[in-house]
């Protein structure tokens, strides 16, 4: 793999988000049962399904590359791979079985530790949000593409706040600040959102895992937005332990960093 293929990458990446949401919207317009892992979380069998397609699918493509999704067994050779795709078949599975259209397809690849492509899918509106490093982020639907850039707005600013996961320390903040206007939106749409300059900040203090955040995290930089950590350290990726400890905030702008 070479930073000059990223380009041909990512009209891969592209093909199979959109092949993983036919997948998942022919298991959604019907009845489907639902399962629960160890931390209590649902999975559906289109997680799996959708996991196996993209995967089997980069794998053929581009065996010299390492892959972390998440309903795949971890390969800890992955650690020693300085390319690696990081894979979330369906973000948002509560959003998913909920029935809400809230739920999406996301696909990343990092180079040493740092996200340099990101795909995100909406299956239900066949949305699709993508960027590679250095190039800019884009939005596509039906045929019509645009590039996409963070708000400049530093006033009256529109906060994200997650649909399934509200938590105290979120609420306290958004008193503290006296944000007014705040929005809902599952998964990894609320990313989306901001890099398309539709709201401003998004705070999520809880636990995520690195396929939560890889893809978003690309196109939000790519788009001209600030991804970190709680802490304002970088996040990186491609690690012995997957979880996002420390909760990350995203802005448009560094004057709405909140406190």
């Amino acid at each position: 793999m070479k930073f000059q293929d990223l380009e041909k990458v990512l009209e891969t990446a592209k093909e199979l988000a959109k092949g993983a949401g036919r997948i998942i919207l022919e298991v959604y317009n019907r009845d489907f049962s639902v399962d629960y892992k160890d931390d209590r979380s649902p999975i559906t069998e289109v997680d799996r399904k959708a996991n196996d397609y993209i995967v089997k699918n980069l794998k053929s493509k581009y065996p010299e590359c390492a892959i972390l999704a998440e309903e795949s067994k971890d390969d800890p050779e992955r650690l020693g791979n300085d390319w690696c795709f990081i894979i979330d078949p369906l973000d948002g599975t509560k959003e998913f079985v909920k029935k809400n259209g809230e739920f999406t397809v996301n696909i990343a690849l990092c180079f040493q530790g740092r996200p340099v492509l990101g795909v995100i899918g909406i299956p239900v509106t066949g949305e699709l949000y993508y960027a590679v490093k250095g190039k800019g982020a884009y939005y596509e639907k039906d045929g019509h593409i645009e590039k996409i850039h963070v708000s400049s707005r530093t006033s009256d600013i529109r906060l994200m706040m997650s649909r399934s996961h509200k938590s105290d320390k979120l609420l306290e903040l958004i008193e503290r600040n006296g944000i007014k206007n705040v929005k809902s939106a599952g998964s990894a749409i609320k990313g989306c959102l901001i890099a398309r300059g539709e709201a401003e900040v998004y705070y999520r203090f809880g636990h995520t895992m690195e396929w939560d955040t890889a893809a978003m995290h690309c196109i939000v930089e790519e788009a001209g937005g600030i991804f970190r950590q709680m802490d304002d350290s970088e996040m990186t990726y491609n690690r012995v332990n997957n979880l996002n400890e420390k909760g990350f905030y995203i802005l448009n702008h560094p004057a709405n960093k909140l406190t």
